[in-house]
């Protein structure tokens, strides 16, 4: 995954606006543990495509 770390720094969790880290091809909040993919270098924010906490 190759995200500019500015864009790391401001982004946040649409779900819960918590912090956001990058795990292998996904962005893991750490407020509400959804994971949302990471396309072609292009984060999906989306509620309805993330990945729910086990």
């Amino acid at each position: 995954m190759n995200i500019d770390q500015k864009l790391l720094d401001i982004i946040v969790c649409p779900a819960c606006h918590g912090e956001l880290e990058a795990v292998a091809d996904e962005l893991v909040c750490q407020g509400c543990g959804n994971a949302y993919p990471v396309r072609d270098d292009i984060p999906v924010l989306l509620v309805d495509e993330a990945r729910k906490p086990a």
